[in-house]
């Protein structure tokens, strides 16, 4: 698959949310103005699927689905949303099992549904031969534990919204995972750009997050894909390079990940 050189992929949007409004066109065509090309959608409980698909059907060669169950929306029914999700998985064409995982920020007392959801879904990426795309939230050392506990040739993804030390992220590395870096790289004082500067290019992909982590110079207001230029810039800053180079190297991890 040869891609231009200067395509730029957000690995992690949810773009969908604007589906059916005037917003979502706009922010499509600032995207494309932008030389982003490739957006990944991932879903938060199934009740989000119907707008993830919507917007994969109105833009079939520009966004792509990931299905999963968002650890905050795991909650005394989270049995019968993953079935739900496992139903829509099986007729349906995916790039990863996401976002899913662990978030202590929140809620706390749910840790041990999450920690069997975060456990269910894995099997069903390693099951697909899919990537899985990690929500961590004060919770690396969970996730590292059941990570580890589950490594093999079959578990691979990416840890979205990476905002960990240097340590955690050789870490991920070192389990298969590519990381996810999004507009907290912009952010004084959040430490993660100190981090980046050290990081092998191989070892990361670009991601928004939006409409949440808005980048400077937007930080506080509503993200979007197309903002995605601002983190690009400042990770070819960080590492001494040309954004041209940054898509290059960024866009062809996420083919490795995503299979596309």
């Amino acid at each position: 698959m040869t891609i231009p050189n200067t395509i730029l992929t957000d690995t992690h949007t949810h773009i969908y949310y604007h589906i059916g409004t005037d917003k979502m066109e706009e922010q499509i065509e600032r995207c494309i103005a932008n030389n982003i090309h490739r957006l990944f959608l991932p879903n938060v409980e199934s009740e989000s699927i119907p707008q993830v698909m919507a917007t994969v059907n109105a833009y079939p060669n520009m966004c792509f689905p990931m299905l999963g169950l968002h650890p905050c929306s795991v909650k005394e029914n989270y049995k019968e949303e993953l079935q739900k999700i496992e139903q829509a998985i099986a007729n349906t064409k995916i790039y990863a099992i996401g976002e899913i995982g662990i978030d202590l920020y929140w809620d706390k007392s749910t840790l041990a549904w999450q920690q069997d959801a975060f456990r269910t879904q894995i099997n069903w990426a390693k099951s697909l031969g899919l990537p899985i795309d990690i929500h961590c939230r004060e919770a690396f050392d969970e996730i590292f534990e059941i990570l580890e506990e589950m490594n093999d040739e079959k578990l691979y993804g990416i840890f979205h919204c990476f905002t960990g030390t240097l340590e955690q992220a050789h870490r991920a590395i070192n389990l298969g995972f590519k990381l996810g870096i999004g507009g907290v790289v912009t952010f004084k004082k959040a430490g993660l750009d100190l981090v980046v500067k050290e990081l092998n290019l191989q070892d990361i992909v670009l991601e928004t997050d939006a409409p949440y982590l808005a980048p400077t110079p937007y930080r506080g207001k509503e993200n979007e894909s197309s903002y995605l230029i601002h983190v690009a810039q400042k990770v070819a800053d960080l590492q001494e390079t040309s954004i041209e180079e940054i898509a290059k190297i960024t866009t062809q991890n996420s083919i490795d990940i995503f299979g596309i």
